[in-house]
């Protein structure tokens, strides 16, 4: 990319956008990394470029791009923050500082290492847009992985697995998630990922061009229906979510049923349903196979209706139906909030990701490098793994990590409900107190007024962060409680 293409792509978004902040941004950039080459051995200044014309490509605005031609300047170079804010604002200044990458902390291997994620976290909750560069600047770092030595490679791309793409997942941004996967798959699962390959490319062109059949068939039912201004594209399965399904099902290719889905964009909410209504009426849908997003959201943010069917022959094809809003959110998730903000204001974090402001809290209460990386662990689960929702009876909906026990449950909605349970029906049946929840689920928690103290058994199986503070704590005071009225026997 040149800084042409970055120009002419974001007066493509928007015709009315100034660039020439964008431009002035460049040249003192590329002045500042004048001399400076990477480990491909290209220019230095290829870099922020190609990381601003990711961020270009989200369409997101003027202020963020600039910050991204300007990441490295501070610590790369002999230019300060305080410079780059006396010649691009307070706020492209704030959202650099927030992305330094502490190059000139001296700390090595695992201080080094928990110290940059320590300053992500933090710098994530007082402003997201700095995540978006830290998206960018790593996806472009991935695609140019070959040049490093083996070693460094696992580690980022191991790193980007655990840490980067499930934070991605949990922003709703879908195909920033999948491109950091995909990208890191090689490098940490060299051979499963060659034969991940090897297994699709086998697979796909069939399915393709049954799938082009369908869509004729669809589109002249939909014209019959008066069902206007329908866009219809295949969407393959991205490899590493593939990879993680194929292990799902034994590795047999046969029982994934959405290698391509036909992915259908509408104009209204209303039109969404009439798609899913004309789809039925033209081929059987598989039992359980119906999810409707839109009425019920993912904890992510992510909305769409999704059918699975018998087509013709008996071909099994997936379909996902949502508005133009609805695609643009699944693809960039919570950037979308940022889109038109030319101003740099920031934006509210939506409900969903309050999460956000508590891992920046957990954060600051860890002091101990110890504990940090034992935090960190239980974060991969709590925070960064995929989401699940549950119903209560009442019809409340309460947001778990995916493997959540009924246990988790009930700390989710309060200590007290917590430690007086004694039992869980899940949709209408009783189940072991450790049996994994699924999306969907109505869980009724049965408590005793009399339990006030769980189990200590619990914590062998329970997934969350906060109920295992909560057991502890519990099960703390009631030792202290014990130990109080031995002292007062003893006084006797």
């Amino acid at each position: 990319m040149t800084i042409n293409d970055l120009v002419s792509k974001i007066k493509e978004n928007d015709p009315k956008a100034d660039t020439s902040l964008v431009e002035l941004a460049y040249d003192f950039a590329a002045k500042a990394h004048e001399g400076q080459t990477r480990s491909t051995g290209e220019p230095y200044i290829n870099h922020p470029l190609a990381t601003a014309g990711i961020l270009a490509e989200m369409n997101l605005g003027a202020p963020l791009i600039v910050a991204a031609l300007l990441h490295d300047v501070p610590e790369d170079t002999a230019v300060t923050l305080e410079e780059l804010e006396k010649n691009f604002g307070a706020d492209v200044a704030e959202m650099v500082r927030g992305i330094t990458k502490l190059g000139k902390i001296k700390y090595r291997g695992i201080e080094r290492y928990i110290e940059n994620l320590r300053k992500m976290f933090l710098a994530m909750a007082s402003d997201l847009r700095v995540l978006f560069i830290k998206f960018a600047d790593r996806l472009h770092n991935l695609q140019t992985l070959e040049a490093l030595p083996p070693k460094k490679q696992y580690r980022i791309a191991l790193e980007t697995l655990e840490i980067f793409a499930p934070i991605a997942n949990r922003l709703g941004m879908g195909e920033m998630r999948a491109q950091l996967e995909d990208l890191s798959f090689k490098y940490v699962y060299p051979e499963e990922y060659q034969w991940t390959v090897k297994i699709f490319e086998e697979a796909a062109p069939p399915k393709e061009a049954y799938l082009e059949q369908v869509k004729k068939i669809l589109a002249g039912e939909l014209a019959v229906h008066g069902v206007k201004e329908v866009e219809m594209s295949g969407r393959r399965k991205h490899l590493y979510s593939l990879y993680k399904k194929l292990l799902k099902y034994d590795r047999d290719i046969s029982r994934i049923h959405d290698l391509i889905a036909l992915r259908i964009i509408v104009p209204t909410v209303a039109d969404c349903y009439s798609v899913l209504g004309v789809i039925h009426g033209l081929w059987k849908p598989l039992k359980g196979r119906i999810k409707d997003y839109i009425a019920q959201p993912k904890p992510n943010g992510y909305r769409s209706l999704h059918t699975t069917v018998f087509c013709e022959d008996g071909e099994v094809v997936e379909f996902q139906i949502r508005t133009r809003d609805m695609h643009e959110e699944a693809e960039i998730g919570i950037a979308a909030h940022w889109h038109y903000d030319e101003s740099g204001k920031r934006a509210e974090l939506p409900q969903h990701a309050k999460w956000v402001q508590e891992l920046a809290r957990i954060q600051k209460e860890i002091s101990e490098k110890k504990e940090f990386l034992e935090a960190l662990e239980t974060l991969k689960i709590d925070i960064f793994r995929n989401r699940i929702f549950v119903f209560t009876p009442r019809g409340d909906v309460i947001d778990l990590p995916e493997e959540a026990t009924p246990i988790d449950l009930a700390y989710a909605i309060h200590s007290d409900i917590g430690n007086s349970c004694i039992g869980a029906m899940v949709n209408d049946e009783i189940v072991p107190l450790d049996s994994p929840l699924r999306s969907g689920d109505v869980v009724y928690i049965l408590t005793d007024k009399n339990r006030k103290t769980p189990s200590a058994d619990w914590l062998k199986f329970v997934k969350t962060r906060q109920a295992k503070n909560k057991i502890k704590a519990a099960l703390r005071e009631q030792h202290v409680g014990w130990f109080k009225t031995l002292l007062k026997q003893n006084k006797k």
